[in-house]
């Protein structure tokens, strides 16, 4: 059992070590990534929009190498699975709906854009109806899902009942859950045993992020990222919204046994516009992971898993217009912001992707405005700035 007491204690020497790393290895990071794969995150725009067609098209004409969409296995409409399946490894088992995948597949195959899915949320048969954002009871039920998906997106599974002998379109990468260090994603984030607090959340990530790996990797040439990190979290297990710091998530997962994945994967968003990519947290916010210091992640991930790399599945600035809070920066800066945290990325050896977000600022102030475009489809300066960025 890992409680709160022991994460920061055994974490405290282990941060000033990471920052010392961090900062020898800002030194000498120079060289540039062999290949950092430049895309997008924007599921509305693509995987349930109802003009796919054109959509793939822009994302052509923005060069995307890579389209990053969650993979619902229950919880909402979209989902693959929220009817309990009969053979969960079948990806022809009459309960799947695979139809959205299936169709985004396709279009991505035609479109030369690589697919990262994400798995994500529980169906209710899953859990005894607790929620899409709580934990499986049974976590070989997630590793059979993952299985089916996998063999499904193969590249070579023909699927029996569309009657048409052609090979779905493969996807090779994916992701298991999304920022699982935040309780909008997975919950209860603590749970009090015998006076102390465990990072439950951590406990079962480490059992999603297992069953996951092992049903991918039935399939051969797959890579699987765990982590998938929120940039921060309040360490206040008593409040009504805990969360927890992706250090210390990490510090926990491992302790509680995330054995195995082929790459690591961090969300770093800034806290506030005034946070520019290289800004790096100071005093009581040293915890949060942003851009600025993306070094102390990796640092702690070689600790723990060698030398492993990074996926940034998600970054971005939102813009004022049309958000005015103090997480809206200039149509000009939001610009500047993307060459600078390319540029950043593009230094690290151990970074291999970047995926902005989003395409198109979603139409609720209450959403998130950091699109390349307006809602009224007008570009902003970062959509040709994120189009110039070098690939490679």
């Amino acid at each position: 059992m890992l409680t709160i007491r022991i994460v920061r204690v055994a974490s405290a020497a282990l941060f000033a070590a990471c920052l010392a790393a961090s900062a020898a290895g800002a030194a000498t990071r120079s060289t540039q990534s062999t290949h950092l794969l430049i895309g997008i995150n924007d599921e509305a725009f693509t995987l349930y929009g109802d003009n796919p067609p054109a959509a793939f098209e822009t994302l052509q004409s923005l060069r995307t190498q890579v389209l990053r969409v969650n993979m619902y296995w229950g919880g909402n409409k979209w989902s693959v699975a929220n009817t309990k399946p009969v053979n969960a490894a079948n990806p022809a088992d009459p309960a799947y709906n695979w139809s959205l995948y299936d169709r985004i597949a396709g279009y991505a195959s035609t479109s030369g854009i690589s697919l990262l899915f994400s798995i994500v949320g529980t169906p209710a048969w899953a859990n005894h109806g607790a929620g899409h954002n709580h934990a499986p009871t049974n976590f070989t039920a997630l590793r059979q899902f993952a299985q089916a998906a996998a063999l499904r997106y193969s590249g070579s599974y023909v699927d029996p009942n569309a009657g048409t002998g052609t090979p779905i379109p493969p996807v090779k990468m994916w992701t298991a859950w999304n920022e699982p260090n935040n309780p909008v994603f997975l919950a209860p984030q603590y749970k009090k045993v015998k006076g102390a607090w465990m990072v439950l959340s951590a406990y079962n990530y480490a059992r999603i992020c297992n069953a996951i790996y092992t049903g991918i990797h039935t399939v051969p040439g797959e890579k699987v990222a765990c982590g998938v990190t929120d940039p921060r979290g309040n360490d206040n297990a008593g409040s009504s919204r805990a969360s927890v710091d992706p250090l210390s998530f990490l510090i926990a997962a491992h302790r509680y046994g995330m054995k195995k994945f082929d790459v690591y994967a961090h969300n770093p968003y800034a806290s506030a516009g005034n946070e520019s990519p290289a800004y790096v947290p100071k005093g009581n916010a040293k915890r949060r992971i942003q851009m600025g210091n993306i070094g102390v992640l990796l640092a702690l991930i070689k600790k723990y898993y060698g030398p492993k790399h990074l996926w940034i599945t998600e970054y971005g600035y939102q813009t004022n217009p049309p958000d005015t809070t103090i997480m809206g920066v200039s149509w000009a800066k939001q610009a500047a912001y993307i060459r600078q945290a390319y540029a950043i990325a593009r230094k690290n050896p151990r970074i291999d992707m970047l995926l902005w977000f989003l395409v198109r600022d979603q139409p609720g102030i209450g959403g998130w405005q950091s699109g390349l475009e307006t809602v009224t489809d007008i570009h902003k300066p970062a959509w040709n700035t994120f189009r110039n960025l070098p690939r490679g």
